[in-house]
């Protein structure tokens, strides 16, 4: 099947959907409202994604009964052997098709995975050396009101005014100078390839270990679309939704040169020193998104991403919008709004009043606060997943254009709301339980 042969879910194929509008109403319908507002909604959010009737039947099977503490072979419960042989499978499967010699399927969140990688690599106090949040890093990188930042020195190195994208040569200037004992690699709006070998010649240069976080891109380093973190980076840790489109959780990964050393330090980190019981419905549905991130119509999908990115980026710039850095190598772009006269919060806002969610978004060297920012950030991963084509994001660009343009009045703005309903009818059915995936 194509990606873009979308499997459509009803309300007949989800029986506990019917349970609950018999036992439980009011969370029926926050549910019916909500399958109605992805429906008529052109989601460009950049973390956002729609997983396949698999990961959903995984996710909200009996498996969410298990109380499961511990690893394969070594748990603190009995009635494990199922459970042994499904963990087994995800690791596999992780390894397989990310290349890796050791895995973690267990953490909860990519969040919590790097929580463990610090643990394992660093002691109260040590220096961490991380993209600055304004510039595209990630909050757990070490943003300054979070945990990370409380207990460890956080640095962080900024993007090149001159192009926005990174200078290896001066972070290898800042790591030298402040010989952090952990670098991370990995960004939540950084549109372009990252070199993570170059990162890796930079930590063995200072004596750091290398955390790439592959959470945004792990989708296109599975299709073989991105330059894959595991041969360079001592750990990689990644979300397993996203690009990935797989259930909300984590993973670890080691190379073959770390798995030796780290690979029972991090797991133990991770578990009993982050987490308690694994969540084995969510690992059972890690393994069924690794296993279809395996086929060739994955790759086929990611292309399109990737194509569609491109192809909104351009059509932006060409209505008069400047695009960070110039244009994207993944699966999103930041578009900067200054010109515009307008905040990224106010570009947010009156988006969704015509039916597209982006969010607000930090430029590099943004001179407004987080909650307003100078930008919006766009990903194209959800709307490739219903289905949409380059023809899509010519009209998505328009549309765009004429609400950011100006103080629209209620014409253009009833006629943007009627292109997104035209749009969405024609790439999903709008019933009260349909979800469209591309299986």
């Amino acid at each position: 099947m194509k990606y873009s042969e979308a499997r459509l879910i009803t309300g007949e194929d989800v029986q506990h959907y019917s349970f609950l509008q018999r036992k439980d109403p009011e969370i029926f319908s926050i549910f019916n409202q909500e399958n109605k507002r992805q429906n008529a909604t052109i989601e460009l959010i950049a973390s956002a994604n729609a997983v396949s009737p698999g990961v959903l039947e995984a996710m909200g099977s009996a498996l969410t009964d298990n109380v499961v503490e511990g690893y394969i072979g070594e748990r603190y419960f009995s009635g494990c052997q199922e459970i042994d042989r499904l963990e087994s499978l995800a690791m596999e499967r992780a390894k397989r098709l990310f290349g890796a010699a050791h895995a973690n399927v267990q953490p909860y969140s990519c969040s919590q995975a790097n929580q463990a990688v610090y643990l394992t690599t660093m002691e109260a106090g040590e220096r961490l050396l991380s993209m600055d949040l304004m510039h595209g890093g990630h909050l757990t990188h070490g943003a300054k009101f979070t945990m990370t930042a409380h207990h460890y020195e956080v640095h962080s190195y900024q993007v090149s005014r001159e192009n926005e994208q990174i200078d290896y040569d001066r972070i290898l200037r800042q790591a030298k100078e402040i010989r952090p004992k952990l670098i991370i690699a990995g960004a939540s709006a950084y549109p372009r390839i990252i070199d993570f070998r170059r990162f890796r010649k930079i930590a063995d240069e200072v004596g750091a270990y290398l955390l790439a976080d592959m959470a945004h891109v792990a989708g296109l380093v599975a299709a073989g679309l991105y330059p894959s973190p595991v041969p360079h980076a001592h750990v990689v840790t990644s979300s397993t939704q996203k690009t990935l489109r797989g259930p909300r959780g984590g993973i670890i990964l080691l190379g073959e040169q770390a798995a030796d050393q780290l690979s029972r330090k991090i797991d133990s980190a991770l578990f009993p020193g982050m987490q308690g019981a694994a969540h084995m419905h969510i690992i059972a549905a890690k393994a069924v998104a690794l296993q279809e991130a395996s086929q060739p119509e994955f790759a086929e999908y990611q292309r399109v991403v990737l194509n569609n990115a491109r192809v909104l980026a351009a059509d932006l710039e060409a209505c008069g919008f400047r695009i960070v850095s110039g244009g994207t190598d993944t699966h999103l772009m930041l578009v900067d709004l200054r010109s515009r006269d307008i905040t990224g919060r106010e570009a947010e806002s009156r988006l969704e009043n015509i039916g597209i969610t982006v969010n607000r978004n930090l430029i590099p060297y943004d001179v407004r606060k987080p909650w307003i920012a100078s930008g919006i950030r766009i990903g194209t991963s959800a709307i490739t997943s219903r289905g949409f084509g380059p023809e899509e994001m010519h009209t998505i660009a328009t549309i765009i254009d004429k609400v950011l343009k100006g103080k629209p009045g209620a014409q253009i703005l009833n006629q943007a709301r009627q292109e997104v309903t035209r749009l969405c009818h024609q790439h999903t059915k709008n019933n009260s339980f349909t979800v469209a995936v591309p299986w």
